[in-house]
């Protein structure tokens, strides 16, 4: 009989690619994981890893195994969540990926609802980058992510990750409008007027990066990024003090109050952020519960006219 927990470590070993990260992930030592690897090779009766210089790679009968190794996950999976679906109460720990504007603007106030109404769930939240965030979902990291998308360049899609769309929100030109700002900046009208002026980006690599760049360059320009940060909260203190323009999404101003003036770009973009779950845990009560009050939330903001109040 294959061993659940040896199958497991070969699947981990088939997505991360070495037996160091698979140790470093599932808190084994590599000489740990090197055994159970041989022990599953003895019991399934077929070479499973094969080197190739320094590299381990799978043999075809690896992958076969990993292939009905993701199957018996999902199922244990369902099997898990028809068994809490059970219970009288709603109970469990979801783990959640988030990127940062949708974890200061919608998870207080999912959080103090899911607290009110399924005291029992336990949520988990690691702020996490989208793709990424996406990708360790489907590995079975999390049980559920808050991800983005801007237009024109989709969130890469993996098998049983659903997508459920939870708001979408205009994208702008956020300018200084404090009276001490500089000149240059209120004579700021449309997005090639801030052809030279200095601006704070994401670092290379975040979505909103390539996006922003090439919404700059269809304008004409080449933004001079004098600034770089994957923290929105400091780049809204760089544009509040003068300092510098950004691409914000309105999001990022529910229910705070701003000086920053927001300058409509061409086609009106719109960013639209989404949840993701595997299809083997939407039954599971504490990842649905915690979705039905996020989505709530979502909807709540959507109205909130303070989102645009400064827009």
């Amino acid at each position: 009989m294959l061993e659940v927990r040896r199958l497991r470590l070969l699947r981990e070993l088939s997505i991360r690619g070495t037996i160091a990260e698979v140790a470093a992930e599932l808190n084994y030592s590599p000489s740990s994981v090197s055994q159970q690897l041989s022990t599953l090779e003895k019991e399934a009766g077929v070479k499973l890893l094969r080197r190739s210089g320094r590299q381990l790679q799978l043999t075809p009968q690896a992958h076969v195994l990993v292939a009905h190794t993701e199957e018996l996950l999902a199922s244990l999976e369902r099997t898990e969540a028809a068994l809490a679906a059970s219970q009288t109460e709603v109970i469990g720990t979801v783990r959640v990926a988030v990127f940062q504007t949708a974890a200061l603007s919608l998870l207080p106030n999912t959080l103090r609802r899911l607290r009110a109404s399924h005291p029992e769930v336990r949520v988990e939240m690691v702020q996490h980058e989208p793709e990424a965030a996406l990708r360790e979902t489907w590995m079975r990291d999390f049980d559920l992510v808050i991800a983005e998308q801007y237009p024109g360049h989709s969130a890469p899609l993996y098998p049983d990750l659903d997508r459920q769309p939870l708001l979408r929100d205009s994208i702008r030109l956020a300018v200084p409008a404090a009276p001490d700002s500089p000149e240059e900046y209120f004579r700021i009208d449309r997005l090639e007027d801030a052809a030279h002026l200095p601006w704070v980006m994401e670092p290379p690599g975040a979505a909103i990066r390539h996006w922003a760049l090439q919404a700059c360059r269809i304008a004409g320009f080449e933004p001079d990024i004098q600034f770089e940060t994957a923290d929105v909260q400091a780049q809204i203190q760089l544009v509040e003090s003068g300092n510098a323009v950004a691409f914000l999404a309105d999001l990022v101003w529910a229910r705070r109050g701003t000086t920053a003036r927001h300058i409509e770009l061409p086609d009106l973009p719109r960013r639209e952020v989404f949840t993701s779950i595997r299809s083997s845990t939407s039954s599971y009560p504490a990842v649905a519960a915690f979705r039905a009050a996020l989505e709530e939330e979502a909807t709540l903001l959507e109205r909130d006219t303070d989102i645009l109040a400064n827009v």
